[in-house]
């Protein structure tokens, strides 16, 4: 299928202008594919040649003014429009279109706990032809009338309120000028339920199936939404532009979420079937409001062209831990919601922001604006943790720099301006330069057209009375930090207290000022965590560190803390095991559950499974296991569910013998609690699989206790995790020799099948991997590209040899770009853990 250049885009906007689309589905016409008759009136500005795209499974009729053109004209996605003259002109196509397994275009899932059908599109980044003709960029906006023929038991969903008009017909109301990537369906037997908000219907979604799960949750999900929605209405001068705001949680759906305008799409795991941590919780209200954000930043305006694409995901990004941080209410009983926000930048720090640090530091790192982005599949690319984490870390940055108010009163010019428009870099920094009198091109140019990491190392010097910092950095960004300066508690000798925070910029003007007191005992650097740079303490900074992390107080220091030990280990600079050993003596005592789910993370994820080598990865489980008990044991009272939960889970997860888990899924319950719900059961039936303890008769028999659409991704982990060659072939076969697996299976089946304790077992598959990687990724298209790049690699052997075999695939065996990114950053992942090994 042919990708769209920038030049093409360029050269076809200033072509033509696209005013409206009349579109009609007819989704009745069977499992595999549906109907689209698409009618799309334009204006040529000159004699010329264009193109519209459609990818049908069936061209059955393309009409020009009237005129029929021959359907065989069709060629690798592009039906030709030759001989255009300057005037309007009418483009009627009609279509059969094929419903995707792999959650691009129009997705079909038919639901194994009731047999019910579902359908969705997700039409980003350059989908829109797998389910209606369209001139698809997103600079052509256009007004979208849509009608939708479904099953009589179906509702309809849309960008606009839906009416059922009778007959299975929906229609919708027509969109204000929104781009292609934006249209939105979701039809199926949905359980909803329904609100209004200062005068618009607001909705919840879900399959039947989860509709006990949404109605727990559904106050919470639109007390969040009503709060996120009037504080942007206070930050925004522009009201909210579209006519409803539903939110549909949607199933194999490949990201978190999809801005739809007005018809917001979640992966449907939001509704949640088994216990979560407040911080899950706290994370899906995030996307909450990253999602809402979209609706003025992304759908109101929009990039011109992919290189702005950070436009759309930094702010959001960005507004939606600011908001959630903001709106916070108190419940009757005076206590915090269970989405409370106030932990929102802990939680970044530690589970979006090293995604960003880690992306920044590959061979495939680029700039938060790239210059030139050449064609969607590129483009696609940049959806990553440096247009996410990185450009939101860049705009806290901007705000602490510039000041709130001028930040917001640049926005607001910037809606003004580009209303229901496009717009890109250039036109956001103008607007921003509008409302200050600082250098903010100067700004744009040292953060947003650069790539790489900066360090700031601190080093102090004191003498009697008074000492100074001293901050140097390697690299060059101008930085506007916060420094803690920490003295240790002369009580108890363990804890820390705060003496000041002070700003400083780095680079620094001059000398530093000397400050009054004796040296501290900790000094922290971008103390609340304002700025994106990796962070070195002074040396008794460290070792303060390493034996008081836990006496730090406030979770958003100790955040920085932990995430300047956990760069230290991936730079080869701190010992995996001396990582290790500083979570086992701090975590017991830690209360902020995003700090433990981020420690925890790493140290099993990373340490324990790539940075030792594998003789020494039964210590560091037995380490780790030791370390979660500690916790399970601290919280029996019962005061601290999240934190056991998380320990039980790591626990879970870290065993190396299988009689106490398995004993907890024989009784049903972890002593003392939680009880086992779903996702615990398959949590410890995927371990005793990987461990030997279960066979093919237990996964079965859990899976009739649990048919759901995620009781068959838990089995389909499970049996590829078996150590028994049969089921090890089975798995590949599935993975790599059909494509009958959906987007999910696909990603279970290759979660489970690749396990250190079985290294000997599947080590025959890493060479082959390579091989059959390319292949699927070339048949199946960018979704199970990315998947198998991400999931199914074999990142647990780390030998030179996996390194050696993957560079020569790079180099002659030519993936898709999707897989070849993925190829790309895992393999320098690879690298990496081959260094710390050796160091």
């Amino acid at each position: 299928m042919s990708v769209l250049t920038r030049d093409e885009a360029q050269n076809r906007a200033q072509l033509i202008d696209v005013h409206r689309y009349a579109i009609a589905l007819d989704l009745t016409a069977g499992d595999e594919t549906f109907d689209s008759r698409t009618l799309i009136r334009f204006g040529a500005r000159a004699d010329a040649d264009t193109f519209v795209e459609i990818d049908p499974a069936e061209l059955r009729s393309v009409t020009l003014d009237g005129r029929s053109l021959d359907p065989a004209l069709l060629q690798d996605g592009r039906f030709p429009l030759k001989d255009l003259t300057a005037g309007e002109h009418e483009l009627l196509v009609d279509a059969r279109m094929r419903y995707s397994r792999t959650g691009e275009g129009m997705h079909r899932f038919t639901d194994p706990s009731d047999g019910e059908t579902y359908v969705y599109t997700q039409l980003f980044l350059d989908d829109v032809r797998r389910v209606f003709a369209a001139f698809d960029q997103p600079d052509l906006k256009a007004v979208f009338e849509l009608t939708v023929t479904a099953p009589e038991h179906w509702t309809v969903l849309a960008n606009g309120v839906t009416e059922h008009t009778g007959g299975g017909v929906w229609q919708a109301t027509p969109t204000p000028p929104v781009s292609t990537y934006l249209v939105a369906v979701a039809a199926g037997p949905w359980h909803s339920v329904r609100t209004e908000h200062r005068g618009l219907p607001f909705g919840l979604h879900c399959r039947r199936s989860l509709a006990p799960h949404l109605e727990a949750d559904a106050e919470e999900l639109l007390e969040i939404t009503r709060a996120c929605f009037d504080r942007y209405h206070e930050k925004f001068e522009e009201p909210y532009p579209f006519d409803s705001y539903d939110q549909a949680f949607v199933p194999e759906f490949n990201a978190g979420a999809m801005e739809n305008p007005g018809l917001v799409t979640f992966r449907d795991e939001f509704v949640y079937r088994s216990a979560v941590t407040d911080t899950e919780r706290q994370r899906r209200a995030m996307v909450v409001a990253h999602e809402m954000a979209h609706m003025w930043f992304g759908d109101l305006v929009t990039l011109r062209w992919w290189d702005d694409i950070w436009l759309n995901e930094s702010f959001a990004e960005y507004m939606g831990y600011q908001t959630l941080n903001e709106v916070t209410p108190a419940s009757p009983g005076g206590q915090p919601p269970r989405w409370r926000g106030e932990g929102t930048w802990t939680d970044f720090g530690v589970s979006r922001k090293t995604w960003g640090y880690d992306a920044d530091q590959r061979p495939s790192t680029h700039p938060v604006a790239p210059e030139h982005v050449e064609d969607t599949a590129s483009a696609l690319l940049n959806f990553d943790g440096i247009s996410y984490a990185k450009g939101a870390s860049a705009l806290r940055q901007l705000v602490a720099w510039l000041g709130e108010k001028d930040f917001l009163a640049g926005i607001n010019t910037h809606f003004e301006r580009y209303r229901f428009g496009n717009a890109g870099l250039a036109e956001f920094i103008d607007s921003l330069a509008s409302a200050t009198e600082r250098d903010v091109h100067a700004w744009a140019d040292a953060w947003l057209r650069t790539s790489g990491v900066d360090t700031l190392t601190a080093s102090v010097d004191a003498v009697p009375g008074r000492w100074t910092l001293t901050l140097d950095r390697d690299g060059g960004r101008p930085h506007r930090v916060t420094v803690g300066v920490y003295d240790r508690d002369l009580g108890d000798g363990r804890t820390l207290t705060l003496r000041e925070r002070y700003e400083t910029d780095v680079p620094q003007a001059a000398a530093p000022e000397p400050r009054p007191g004796t040296r501290p005992a900790l000094v922290v650097p971008n103390d609340l965590d304002l700025t994106y740079a990796k962070i070195r303490l002074d040396a008794t900074s460290l070792e303060t560190a390493l034996r008081g992390l836990s006496g730090i107080p406030g979770a958003l220091t100790r955040a920085v803390v932990w995430n300047s030990l956990r760069d230290m280990v991936r730079d080869g600079d701190l010992a995996p095991s001396a990582y290790l050993a500083t979570a086992a003596a701090h975590l017991p005592e830690e209360t902020d559950v995003a700090l433990v789910q981020g420690v925890l993370a790493f140290a099993s994820g990373e340490v324990a499974d790539h940075y030792l080598a594998p003789d020494r990865r039964p210590a560091a489980l037995a380490t780790l296991t030791d370390l979660c008990r500690d916790l399970i044991r601290r919280t029996e009272d019962g005061d601290h569910p999240g934190l056991r939960l998380v320990a039980v889970r790591h626990c879970i997860d870290a065993a190396a013998r299988p009689e106490t888990i398995a004993a907890w899924l024989a009784e049903g319950t972890v002593p003392g609690g939680p009880e086992l719900d779903p996702e615990l059961r398959w949590r410890i039936l995927a371990r005793l699989a990987v461990l030997g303890a279960v066979d093919e008769g237990a996964v079965a028999e859990e899976l009739r206790r649990d048919p759901s659409a995620t009781g068959q991704e838990g089995a389909a982990r499970c049996r590829a995790a078996l150590p028994d060659p049969d089921a090890k072939a089975r798995a590949w076969d599935a993975m790599f020799g059909s494509d009958d697996l959906s987007n999910y299976l696909f990603t279970a089946t290759a979660q489970g099948f690749w396990q250190p304790e079985q290294a000997e077992l599947v080590r025959p598959y890493v060479a082959r991997y390579f091989k059959d990687a390319v292949a699927v990724a070339a048949r199946r298209g960018p979704a199970i590209a990315t998947a198998a790049g991400r999931w199914a690699f074999p990142a647990h052997a780390v030998e030179a040899e996996t390194l050696k075999l993957g560079e020569k695939t790079l180099r002659k065996a030519d993936p898709v770009p999707a897989l070849r990114r993925q190829f790309t950053d895992r393999l320098d992942d690879l690298a990496r853990a081959l260094r710390v090994q050796e160091a």
